[in-house]
């Protein structure tokens, strides 16, 4: 039986991760054109190519992850030995260096590159761990929800706080050099954040699910066992079609309140004296819209299972979405709730994915007698990165498309472009996405069998 506290600790380790990475989904793009300095097209031909570099080393990681044997576990010791490294390269990430254009570019390639590194060190292990905290797949879906739930809760902290601080350190200069100070800073505290609730994760969780067998297969094995493990695919594309549906959204969400709604005509929102802009607003408010998407997840494909809660959710994401383009500048109260519902759909979706993910590697595991669960959940991982890769390249490859000029009034042929980014092109990955689930074969009376059968093997 996990504990409370248990529960908690794993929900540590995804706070920790998905401050960063919603950072770099909503704020990194608009921070390397806007403040650092460089066109729209080079940054996403950037993204997309130290992404998918980023997308093959999940796998090796996982391939590591799975050797790795120490008397903390498998998985666990990756959470003490990376959380610094990962805070340091964080915020090498959001530094501006003194270079000219082309030093500029080969400085954000390496520190991104290399920010993506460790993000895969750290966080697929992170992920394979749920595999090995318990063989029960109601209480997996549990430990999901509450990842997901802490995952959101940091998202929403960091996404509401960060302009505040930024902004804070400022102290409202409106000098470049001032405002890539402000940045750093903002970055600095989310890092130490960071590294603190990796190492609280480590410390509150245990791994307990031991391999039926003791040895461990050739990798080649392994890979072979991958491939042929047929409902895994199914799950692999559904994440990958989510990641382009949410990367699309949060990283043009800057952008269409900065150019099309123009928030500065709004002036700051002070909630508890804190000074907080829209856009700020928006994706926090979507976060903790997420979370109530996590929390009815659980609930709801335990009633009516993982795919029918899936593809009900991406169905309705798709309808809203579409919607969502007619929305004027003027109607905030509009466009405020239709990305509360559409969070609420998406939020829901992602620990039903990862479910999925362990119940392939049991599902595996008992056609095969091997336990791979790093190799899988880090190929999961992969897949993710890479629909996380093409959504962020395709932001900025179509707002150079649409004459996107940074820090300009913008054409309306660019407006166009970037309320795209919020309805149209977000809509497609979510019609994929339901198109993947409604193929995939493992329901809860076939998962149930899976388990029991395992249960008495590891006996």
């Amino acid at each position: 039986m996990i504990t409370l506290k248990e529960k908690i600790g794993y929900g540590f380790g995804d706070m920790a991760s998905s401050m960063f990475w919603k950072l770099f989904g909503s704020y990194l793009m608009i921070f390397y054109t806007d403040v650092f300095g460089l066109p729209a097209a080079v940054v996403g031909t950037m993204f997309f190519i130290t992404r998918i570099w980023d997308s093959i080393t999940d796998p090796i990681v996982g391939v590591i992850a799975d050797r790795t044997n120490t008397r903390w576990g498998k998985f666990r010791p990756y959470l003490l030995w990376l959380a610094i490294p990962f805070a340091v390269i964080g915020v090498f990430t959001f530094f501006t260096p003194g270079l000219g254009y082309t030093g500029k570019i080969v400085y954000a390639y390496i520190t991104y590159s290399l920010m993506m590194l460790v993000y895969s060190g750290i966080n697929v292990p992170y992920a394979s761990l749920l595999g090995v905290m318990s063989p029960d797949p109601k209480e997996r879906n549990t430990l999901s929800a509450y990842r997901m739930s802490f995952a959101y809760i940091g998202s929403f902290l960091a996404l509401l706080l960060f302009m505040p601080m930024v902004n804070m350190f400022s102290e409202g200069s409106k000098e470049m050099a001032d405002q890539q100070y402000e940045w750093l800073m903002g970055v600095v505290v989310i890092a130490v954040v960071c590294a603190l609730l990796f190492y609280l994760c480590f410390l509150f969780t245990k791994e307990r699910v031991k391999p039926i067998k003791e040895e461990q297969n050739p990798l080649k094995e392994d890979l072979k066992d991958l491939v042929q493990n047929k409902p895994w695919w199914i799950p692999l594309g559904a994440g990958i079609a989510a990641l382009v549906f949410n990367s699309i959204r949060d990283g043009a969400t800057v952008y269409y309140f900065k150019y099309f709604v123009v928030e500065e005509n709004f002036g700051n929102i002070t909630l508890l004296s804190i000074p907080f802009v829209l856009s700020g607003l928006y994706l926090a408010i979507g976060q903790a819209a997420n979370i109530v998407g996590v929390v009815i997840a659980a609930p709801v494909s335990n009633w009516i299972g993982k795919k029918n809660t899936y593809m009900g959710a991406m169905a309705l994401a798709t309808l809203l979405s579409i919607i969502f383009y007619w929305f004027d500048k003027d109607q905030l109260v509009w466009i405020f709730i239709f990305q509360i519902l559409i969070s609420i759909c998406a939020g829901s979706i992602f620990p039903l994915l990862w479910s999925m993910y362990a119940d392939c590697a049991d599902y595996s595991e008992l056609k095969t007698g091997n336990r791979a669960t790093g190799l899988i959940f880090s190929s999961s991982s992969m897949s993710q990165k890479f629909g996380w890769a093409l959504g962020s390249a395709m932001t900025g490859w179509l707002l150079a498309y649409y004459g996107f000029q940074a820090n300009e009034v913008q054409s309306a042929e660019s407006i166009h472009g970037i309320r795209m980014f919020l309805s149209f092109f977000p809509a497609i990955g979510t019609v994929l996405s339901v198109f993947f689930i409604s193929l995939y074969p493992l329901s809860e009376k076939k998962i149930k069998q899976v388990t029991t059968e395992l249960e008495a093997l590891r006996k």
